[in-house]
């Protein structure tokens, strides 16, 4: 009845948790959810009537040229008839696997990398290959995905030789590059954010992008550009896909884009001061239960548990959550066939500083509980 790659078809972790964060009292670290608080006001009587019929797939001329001069701007010189406006990130990822992914093929992520990218690539029957950032080998595979800046899920940021290695090791494989970079903004310490499609020279690239964590994930928006012999093919997918992205949102992001009142700066302040605090917590409730880094950017902390306390994390979600507390086990986001570290991604920009030390002190209780008497 069905298409065979049906059977590869799972739900996602993260969405099915997010089901709940609505519930009165619920304290969520699940998803990657921007403070509600930091949402931008919007005027829809702003958007033109013209805007309310179809529009172009590659999206509006005008967001285009400026996603096309921010790019420029971080490194990544590129033209606006190469921007392509997508329906969301995630979209991106669904016609890169399309334009890409067979059954078997080979595609190189790290372990753990972004869960709905491997729901994507599993659907589409990939076989994985894992590397690291300081091993980037991507063997025979078709397609590499990286998300260098401010990894999802472990907040980890690339640093410049990282970056090049990478680049170089895709040149040599002549595996295409695909760079998922939704967080870039979201940088409260110093480090390197270079592109590292910047740094290819032989091979093909991908680079995306989302309004969703600086603006509204609700507005559902995203950008790729592509090297040139790419772009035709995923402008031709997402016709097939959507015909186009909505124009009410294309019209309010270039509006909110256009402002340039400091939003940028404002937000990031805001998120650090939210980070300080969720790693001040962390150390009184986690200190000798699990291992972690201070993410210089991003939304993200990554637990590992340690090794007296290294209990499947899957397994006491549903106490976490009847005790009013959401988050993300981290054994969902390691690719099939690679074996999975006890961990917990944490979300640390929704929740209030209160609510999150009430969150965490709950939380590391919990484990603590489901390991006594363990020999």
């Amino acid at each position: 009845m069905f298409a065979n790659r049906i059977e590869n078809l799972i739900e996602s972790p993260v969405r099915e948790i997010l089901k709940v964060i609505d519930r009165p009292g619920m304290i969520s670290f699940a998803g990657g959810l921007p403070a509600t608080e930091c949402f931008p006001e919007l005027d829809v009587s702003s958007v033109k009537s013209a805007h309310l019929q179809y529009g172009p797939s590659e999206g509006d001329d005008e967001l285009r040229e400026q996603v096309a001069a921010s790019l420029t701007e971080r490194g990544l010189k590129t033209a606006a008839d190469r921007v392509l406006i997508l329906s969301g990130s995630q979209q991106g990822i669904d016609l890169v696997a399309k334009l890409f992914v067979d059954r078997g093929t080979g595609i190189a992520v790290e372990a753990p990398t972004y869960l709905a990218a491997l729901q994507v690539f599993d659907l589409f029957g990939a076989e994985y290959i894992s590397y690291t950032a300081d091993q980037p080998e991507t063997g025979n595979a078709r397609l590499t995905y990286t998300i260098p800046t401010f990894q999802n899920p472990t907040g980890h940021c690339y640093n410049e030789a990282q970056r090049q290695a990478l680049a170089l090791a895709c040149d040599r494989s002549g595996s295409v590059l695909f760079e998922d970079d939704p967080y870039r903004d979201l940088v409260y310490d110093d480090c390197d954010r270079t592109p590292i499609c910047s740094y290819v020279r032989n091979t093909e690239w991908i680079y995306q992008s989302s309004f969703s964590k600086v603006y509204a994930p609700g507005l559902r928006l995203g950008y790729l550009t592509c090297s040139e012999k790419l772009f035709p093919h995923l402008v031709r997918l997402k016709q097939a896909a959507d015909l186009h992205s909505c124009r009410i949102s294309q019209q309010l992001i270039l509006k909110l884009l256009q402002a340039n009142n400091g939003r940028n700066q404002k937000l990031t302040t805001f998120y650090r001061q939210r980070r300080d605090s969720f790693d001040l917590s962390l150390t009184a409730s986690f200190s000798g239960i699990a291992d972690w880094q201070r993410p210089v950017g991003g939304l993200f902390y990554w637990l590992t548990l340690r090794p007296e306390f290294a209990i499947d994390t899957r397994e006491i979600l549903k106490r976490s959550i009847a005790a009013g507390v959401a988050f993300m086990p981290g054994e969902a986001f390691y690719p099939r066939g690679v074996k999975a570290v006890p961990s917990l991604r944490l979300n640390f920009s929704h929740a209030s500083p209160q609510a999150a030390d009430d969150g965490l002190y709950t939380l590391a209780k919990i484990i603590r509980t489901a390991c006594e008497g363990r020999v």
